[in-house]
């Protein structure tokens, strides 16, 4: 039963930190750290100014 649980709340866990972008932060931490062993990884403020500038100069197609 407590695996169960903890199995549940492990998966509640994964789906939250998808949906509000968390893991992304994390998978864009090891791909920097892969690709850029010497240079410091980016903090999560740095990591948002980042990607919003990225989005506002590279727009995509949207219907709205």
């Amino acid at each position: 039963m407590l695996s169960t649980a903890r199995q549940w709340a492990r998966t509640v866990r994964w789906y939250l930190r998808e949906l509000t972008g968390e893991a992304e932060y994390d998978r864009y931490c090891d791909r920097h750290r892969r690709h850029h062993p010497h240079a410091p990884v980016p903090s999560r403020r740095e990591y948002e100014v980042l990607r919003t500038h990225h989005r506002e100069n590279h727009p995509q197609s949207r219907c709205c």
